[in-house]
């Protein structure tokens, strides 16, 4: 049983409060471990026989008080399971099972004065339900953003309980909708902890380096922050030592406050894929102290090229999905992701794209002391509900969690709004809403998203989409060589009529690992090998080429494949099969980049 120090008896937010902004720079307490868990196939647990929501779900975690007191579930005497993790590599059972888990958590709470407490969790596949000793703390829809509870209020003195009910059944309406080409890992996926905050702290802050001033002797970084109350006379310092920049503003009544600093530009180091320059930041409010350490740069385009900090970069990138290197299973620790970016930077990369949904925090912070830049990319994949409002108020509120949660961090450079999506007037009024939300949050970044080629003709291939207005990089996948005869790749000629850059955000085909034939025999490592020679030869030709993102760095699992001997429930389209062993492709495509 874990024990935590704060408890107050301030009133309870039974929803989700806007995303706490750089969470472990706040003192917390982890609730990672072993959770005892229940498989509930008919949800019994929530619903009663009718299917109307019951008081006596497992949320209360009764006990019997009499001899004759029936209750049929008991969480104590239930299997338990690490957190984080998914269920369907913890236990063999569930491999393959969609529907709802309950998860319970034990700790020990304190009285603490003069302090709340938030519930963090990194994520929850999909659909999350939380009760603190018996009392809703809140709900949450969308498998891959952080999310936070305040349940100070829930708290009592000595022990505690945490119940979760997860439930991953896919939904025509979600986002992701209901088919998708990656595993559906089910259950409490990345870190949950206990996070202590004063009733009034920084929700979120920005900093920031002004563009347009490559040439400039002095550099102008904007710094803002936002508190979680709208309340003015709050004092807040922001401070970088290295450059000896220190600033102390005052929120106005909208709880607010921004200012810029200015820095001459022969100090300012700036962050690049070769000299990945973190500053150690200062933040402080009232009485309490925060540190992030945070890059400077800009990212822009100017006709079909990519400036990075004013200067072209070609960007050599490879598409990773967010599951463990060597095996199935959902990622979810630093440990992983050093291993899959370090495969990366053996390719030769600068970029990674993290498909096809927000990765794990530690993905993305790696990536930024490791020198890789970063597509980061909301699941709004295929056919999605374009006329719901629901499904449009959902992937609004996963585009909003994933640029809050990085939006400080200076690899990131590409936000992307959506995967392969089929062309009508509904989806352009979707994606549209997406990328005006996106620039409205952050006017610093590029927006792009991966678009289908749906004009070709016989050897033309025309990119023709509705949403160029809307992208700062034009981006789309094509399988030549996979779904489209490989011989065809040295005859294709490529129209894209955008005065924007190009990033082939997907190309590639599968082989099986240790599998060895002709280089026109499917699933061989020749035949992968070919494939890589013959589309990086066709897209070297294409107008305005800045960056390519390979499909994909490691096998994945998923249920679409289903080839027995081949496939075994794996994409095998990785350059790395999923025991880490590199494919002949892989040193194609590195001895590719070695000349880019």
């Amino acid at each position: 049983m874990i024990a935590w120090g704060c408890l107050l008896t301030a009133s309870a937010q039974e929803k989700v409060l806007p995303l706490i902004q750089n969470v472990s720079a706040y003192e917390s307490m982890s609730l990672n471990g072993d959770w005892n868990y229940i498989v509930d196939v008919q949800e019994e647990g929530y619903y009663d026989y009718r299917m109307n929501p019951t008081r006596w779900g497992f949320f209360v975690n009764a006990k019997p008080q009499k001899p004759e007191d029936l209750i049929e579930y008991d969480f104590d005497k239930s299997p338990t399971m690490t957190i984080p993790s998914d269920w369907n590599t913890q236990d063999e059972r569930l491999f393959f099972y969609e529907g709802t888990v309950w998860f319970k958590k034990s700790f020990q709470a304190a009285p603490m004065n003069d302090c709340s407490t938030l519930l963090y969790f990194g994520a929850v596949n999909y659909d999350c339900h939380v009760w603190v000793n018996g009392k809703k703390a809140g709900h949450h829809v969308g498998g891959f953003t952080p999310f936070n509870f305040d349940i100070t209020s829930l708290l009592r003195e000595g022990e505690n309980v945490v119940i979760v009910k997860v439930d991953n059944k896919r939904h025509a309406e979600d986002v992701p909708t209901q088919i998708f080409d990656w595993w559906n890992y089910g259950g409490i996926t990345r870190d949950v902890k206990l996070v202590k905050v004063t009733p009034v702290y920084m929700e979120d802050y920005s900093l920031q380096l002004k563009k347009g001033e490559d040439k400039a002797k002095m550099r102008q970084i904007d710094f803002s922050v936002r508190l979680n109350k709208k309340e003015a006379g709050h004092k807040v310092t922001v401070s970088i030592p290295e450059l000896k920049l220190v600033q102390q503003l005052t929120t106005n009544g909208q709880g607010t406050a921004e200012t810029t600093l200015k820095v001459s530009a022969k100090k300012l180091q700036l962050w690049t894929p070769e000299n990945p320059k973190l500053y150690k930041v200062q933040l402080s409010l009232n009485t309490s102290t925060y540190a992030d350490e945070i890059g400077f740069r800009t990212i822009e385009t100017r006709d079909k090229q990519i400036l990075l900090n004013g200067k072209p970069i070609f960007l050599k990138g490879i598409s990773i999905h967010n599951e463990k290197p060597c095996g199935g299973g959902r990622a979810n620790s630093a440990d992983d992701a050093r291993t899959l970016l370090g495969w990366a930077k053996e390719l030769g990369c600068n970029f990674v794209r993290l498909a096809h949904y927000p990765h794990h925090e530690e993905m993305v912070r790696e990536a930024e002391k490791m020198g890789i830049l970063v597509w980061s990319e909301i699941p709004v994949y295929w056919t999605i509900a374009w006329k719901n409002p629901k499904t449009l108020e959902n992937a609004r509120q996963q585009l909003t969690d994933m640029i809050s949660r990085d939006h400080n961090r200076a690899n990131v450079i590409i936000w992307s709004i959506a995967n392969e999506t089929p062309h009508s007037a509904e989806r352009d009024a979707f994606l549209g809403n997406l990328a005006k939300l996106a620039r409205s949050l952050d006017s610093t970044r590029l927006i792009s998203m991966a678009m289908e080629v749906t004009g070709a003709s016989n050897y033309v291939n025309r990119l023709n989409d509705n949403m160029n207005q809307y992208v700062d990089v034009v981006s789309f996948n094509q399988y030549i060589g996979w779904y489209r005869d490989v011989n065809d790749a040295p005859k294709m000629r490529w129209e894209i009529p955008y005065n924007k850059p190009v990033i082939i955000s997907e190309f590639g085909g599968g082989a099986r690992y240790g599998l060895h034939g002709e280089k026109n025999q499917r699933w061989t490592e020749e035949f992968q090998e070919n494939l890589y020679k013959e589309n990086l030869a066709m897209i070297d030709k294409i107008e305005g080429l800045s960056g390519t993102t390979p499909w994909i760095l490691k096998d994945f699992r998923s249920p679409r494949r289903v080839l027995p001997g081949i496939q075994d429930y794996y994409n095998r389209k990785g350059l790395v099969s999923d025991k880490g062993e590199k494919k002949k492709a892989f040193f194609i495509l590195r001895d590719w980049y070695k000349n880019k």
